[in-house]
């Protein structure tokens, strides 16, 4: 019998999960680890609706008249931005974390679809950036595989301050992924656990990453735009230090924005959902009199075109997709569930990216497994992806009346919920109220 037919009542406050968590720390000792990002129920963009046109507004007609999606992402200093068909790119994540394959198939999707890809953590592989059109390097504070080269090398360079899954916490990289390759590329011993710093060795504040964007800039011959990215935290103050630091583009990631390996306290307590950041960020823009002339993209559980259309709406220039993007490669495919099971998880719940175990051979350094991903194929399927969502955004923007999805605004937005209303600052649906304003 069910325990709802004895009368049973779960706890809210010590439910099932809670208990476990509690039995596994009392057991081991230590604090679990996992990848993804927050699972908790946070406000987000599913709590917004758009505003269809009729009679006040004019829809576009789908088939007669066009409705334009490209951007440009870098214009500020750089000679040479990045000139993107679709405001949908690829977030960074390292080899190490994923395998050579489901790199080479993030560059091939991307490029397919005319958009960017970004290296992550560890370096940049050859197969990467030989079938990338557009690569971003990211800088971060562990240096892993930072050379010169490989800065010219890119067409943009994206300094990471923090990221939303884990902002304060540097990252994760437990030694059976640590290969020989994946030691080589980040100067490490094989097999032995590493954790990337919090924060970069060389400067403490602002006034070094002014410094630091400099430096860059002199090394690349000021041509490629430099990306400064946060975790969403303190988002307003840490956007207007980042435009005055001197970049072109800020990237602010939400605490749903996934990770390869962090503490689950991490994950679930610390950040502010992307829904609350992404106004914040397009305040401090407007104030500086950079919005639009400083590119904003926006990260952290962005899953669909309708995610992009409200994205945009709210401020953001483009946005950034991750784990959405592993499982267009294939990640937690429904046909692995056997296997997924035998390591304790299934289809649709795997997070233990950091084991090195996936099936799917994205997450993992297991030569046998990570063969079974091919990258032509998965790249195919990733941009699939990237189309329909495309195509979702513009179906939404030409409903609103819309000619470019850059022309989408706060006002084609309602809110479902008071939370969402505030958070995203457009009024809640069938009133003209948004709660907080003018206090």
């Amino acid at each position: 019998m069910e325990p709802a037919t004895h009368g049973l009542r779960e706890s809210a406050t010590f439910d099932r999960a809670t208990i476990h968590a509690i039995q596994r720390a009392a057991e081991t000792g230590i604090y679990d680890i996992r990848g993804w990002g927050a699972k908790r129920k946070l406000p987000h963009f599913d709590d917004l609706l758009l505003l269809g046109a009729s009679m006040s507004r004019y829809p576009l007609e789908g088939y007669r008249e066009r409705c334009d999606t490209d951007v440009v992402l870098g214009a500020r200093h750089a000679k040479n931005p990045l000139h993107l068909a679709t405001p949908v790119t690829i977030a960074g994540m390292s080899f190490g974390a994923l395998s050579a394959q489901a790199k080479e198939a993030l560059g091939r999707g991307a490029s397919e679809a005319g958009t960017s890809t970004t290296t992550g953590d560890g370096g940049m592989t050859p197969e990467e950036r030989g079938h990338s059109k557009h690569l971003v390097y990211q800088y971060l504070p562990s240096r892993y595989g930072m050379n010169p080269d490989d800065l010219r090398a890119a067409d943009a360079i994206e300094v990471v301050l923090g990221q939303g899954a884990k902002p304060g916490g540097g990252g994760m990289l437990l030694g059976q992924k640590v290969t020989e390759r994946v030691a080589g590329m980040r100067t490490l011993p094989v097999g032995v656990d590493q954790r990337s710093a919090c924060r970069h060795p060389d400067w403490t504040g602002p006034d070094d990453l002014a410094i630091k964007i400099l430096e860059l800039r002199e090394i690349t011959d000021w041509e490629k735009p430099i990306y400064v990215k946060v975790g969403a935290t303190r988002t307003y103050y840490d956007v207007k230090l980042a435009v005055h630091a001197g970049a072109d583009v800020v990237v602010v990631d939400g605490m749903q924005g996934g990770t390869a390996a962090t503490q689950d306290v991490f994950i679930e307590h610390v950040g502010i959902p992307t829904l609350a950041a992404l106004p914040q960020a397009v305040q401090a823009l407007q104030e500086l009199g950079v919005h639009r002339e400083v590119q904003l993209v926006v990260s952290g559980g962005i899953r669909s075109g309708a995610d992009m259309a409200k994205a945009l709406a709210l401020g953001a220039d483009a946005v950034a997709i991750g784990t959405a993007a592993l499982i267009a490669l294939g990640d937690n495919h429904p046909k692995y569930d056997a296997e997924y099971r035998q390591l304790g998880s299934a289809a649709g719940y795997f997070d233990d990216y950091q084991d090195g175990r996936d099936p799917a051979g994205i997450s993992t350094q297991d030569e046998e497994l990570a063969a079974r991903l091919d990258p032509v194929d998965a790249g195919r399927r990733l941009a699939n992806f990237l189309r329909v969502m495309t195509m979702e955004a513009q179906t939404l923007a030409r409903a609103c009346g819309k000619a470019h999805l850059l022309h989408l605004e706060p006002e084609d937005l309602v809110a479902l919920t008071i939370e969402s209303a505030a958070m995203a600052r457009v009024p809640l649906a069938g009133t003209n109220w948004i709660p907080g304003a003018g206090l």
